[in-house]
């Protein structure tokens, strides 16, 4: 048995594994400009971490766009996969950390606010599918981050205690998520000038830098040195 031995570890996906939001950002500014709408990497950075539906469905409201969130999830779901599929990069410190954790045999899972579609074709694309075989979508539980659901739903599923769950996370909505949750965080902002936000507050670990200071050691350590339930 591993130093992590009761340990299960929940990644979120986007801005955490993987640096999707330029893919994302690209689709969400084709997807508006249909619309007549400018969007700018800023206006986008206001989301990051909010999942794919409350992120539309606050455009709908935002931008008065007459069209059913189904609708817009489907094309901003197609134009986001032409991107990945062309493009995603693994951010190298965490493939470390997923690869480390799987020879020590510890219970992993992704809980992401993307849709089902979009997080299979990133760890397929990615090779993460290797490593990373039970996932929970936002799509399916009845409330995205920050509701614990998708937390809740992937330590059920990994036959954990939330308790002993850690949560990998690089946004706010997130890190408030696993809060409610019971589980604790590791917090890597995406967007650094965010490291204030109040929800990083009740992260046990909150690097500071993003992934410019994220190790897998670090991680390893800090989780090595936690409680267990």
């Amino acid at each position: 048995m591993s130093d992590l031995g009761g340990i299960s570890v929940i990644f979120d996906l986007d801005g955490t594994l993987v640096d999707s939001e330029p893919n994302y950002y690209g689709a969400s500014r084709e997807l508006l400009a249909e619309h007549g709408i400018e969007y700018t990497w800023a206006d986008n950075e206001k989301y990051v971490g909010i999942g794919t539906q409350e992120t539309l469905a606050t455009w709908k409201d935002r931008y008065g766009i007459d069209v059913p969130v189904a609708e817009l999830l489907g094309e901003l779901d197609r134009r986001y996969l032409a991107l990945a599929r062309a493009d995603t990069h693994v951010f190298p410190q965490m493939r470390k950390l997923v690869e480390r954790l799987h020879e020590a045999g510890v219970p992993m899972a992704v809980a992401s606010g993307s849709s089902r579609a979009a997080i299979d074709a990133i760890l397929s694309g990615t090779g993460l599918d290797a490593f990373l075989t039970t996932v929970v979508s936002a799509d399916e539980v009845a409330h995205g981050k920050p509701a614990p659901d998708v937390f809740l739903t992937a330590a059920a599923l990994l036959g954990a205690d939330p308790a002993d769950c850690v949560v990998l996370e690089d946004a706010a909505p997130g890190a408030t998520a696993a809060h409610a949750a019971g589980m604790h965080c590791i917090a890597i902002p995406y967007v650094t000038a965010h490291a204030d936000a109040p929800a990083f507050t009740s992260a046990g670990l909150l690097l500071r830098g993003g992934q410019a200071e994220f190790t897998a050691q670090a991680a390893w350590d800090h989780m090595a040195a936690l409680p267990r339930a």
